[in-house]
């Protein structure tokens, strides 16, 4: 019987696992930052952050007093700023309309714009230790293998595993437990055991009810969807540094742009094979242009070559004169929250 199983899982996740701050010191409020942080983030970059974090805005009344500029600035390090503004705005909400107090059903929480069913079922069921299962890319994992369940990973298998859960047709074990406790022993298992490249069957406290291991082949589960091979995509981007005293030359990032509410160096496209591109201008004559220092960074599925040059500002605006971007100098300090690759380019001029 899998209750047995899902007890030995439990005892494993808190034997290696309940050291981590945001499970040692319990309320909703860490619980929802935790959540929103590590969204795309690894375990070991978040507890770098999480305290401070917390001792910069130790409640939901700080956090939704502050600026958006602010909350950036102390998200610096956790990289996807997107969520920071996201936290944020879940604040205010939360404290408008519930007073501070953070809603403990499903339909509130949905209500509320920024949480989706994965945010809202980790409120409930870690924070709250009520019945919701958080299904993230751990979990979505996890289940599938187990209950040998062969459909695309992705927004119908977390369909089915969220219809299936609320007809009690799997997981029903969870009203034997905490659903805090499974939950997050679910997450810890895929995390560790149950990746989604390497499946250490033979340390699994489930392996002898999992339905994919007794097929032999644990990693076919869940199905992969079929992708058209894409050559690699790259950018060659232009990085342009104007000094005037003791300030540099940046520009602001618009909510419609990668790493938007950060400030970020001139910026211009040299070459890409992504036609689509448009998160930077293009620039003429860029053949001046390629000799200049290399330095490589990356984001989503693009690799960057940035192409570093300091000017003076007589011939930035000849490069920049039919090119309409709000540029400012700005003194170059902690408190600008700068791109990655801007503070990258300035660390090699």
């Amino acid at each position: 019987m899998s209750h047995k199983h899902f007890s030995q899982l439990i005892e494993w996740s808190h034997s290696q696992y309940s050291h981590l701050p945001w499970r040692s010191q319990r309320t909703l409020y860490r619980t929802l930052v935790s959540e929103i942080m590590l969204q795309q983030t690894t375990v070991g970059t978040v507890l770098n952050h999480f305290e401070k974090f917390l001792n910069e805005y130790p409640t939901i009344f700080d956090l939704a007093k502050t600026s958006e500029e602010q909350i950036c600035i102390s998200w610096k390090g956790l990289g996807y700023y997107r969520r920071a503004r996201n936290l944020r705005n879940l604040a205010i909400q939360i404290v408008e309309q519930f007073s501070g107090e953070i809603p403990t059903d499903l339909e509130s929480l949905l209500k509320l714009k920024g949480i989706g069913p994965y945010t809202a079922n980790a409120v409930i069921a870690i924070g709250a230790d009520l019945r919701g299962l958080a299904v993230d890319a751990n979990l979505e994992r996890v289940l599938s293998r187990f209950y040998g369940i062969s459909i695309v990973k992705g927004p119908k298998l977390q369909q089915k595993l969220f219809s299936d859960f609320k007809a009690k047709k799997i997981v029903k074990e969870i009203d034997r437990f905490s659903p805090r406790d499974l939950n997050e022993a679910l997450m810890d298992l895929g995390r560790i055991l149950c990746q989604a490249r390497k499946a250490s069957c033979l340390l699994c406290p489930l392996k002898s009810s999992c339905l994919a291991f007794k097929s032999g082949n644990p990693m076919s589960f869940p199905l992969e969807e079929e992708k058209n091979k894409m050559e690699d995509l790259f950018i060659k981007l232009l990085r342009v540094i104007v000094k005037d005293k003791n300030k540099i030359l940046f520009y602001q990032k618009n909510s419609n742009e990668w790493l938007s509410g950060q400030w970020e160096l001139p910026t211009f496209i040299l070459e890409t094979n992504d036609a689509k591109l448009k998160q930077y201008p293009k620039v003429k004559n860029k053949k001046q242009f390629t000799e200049a220092q290399i330095i490589k960074t990356g984001i989503t599925k693009y690799s960057i070559d940035n192409h570093l040059v300091e000017m003076s500002l007589l011939d930035f605006k000849k490069l920049t004169e039919k090119i309409e971007v709000d540029y400012v100098f700005k003194i170059h300090n902690e408190k600008l929250n700068l791109s990655t690759a801007s503070i990258k380019a300035l660390k090699k001029i």
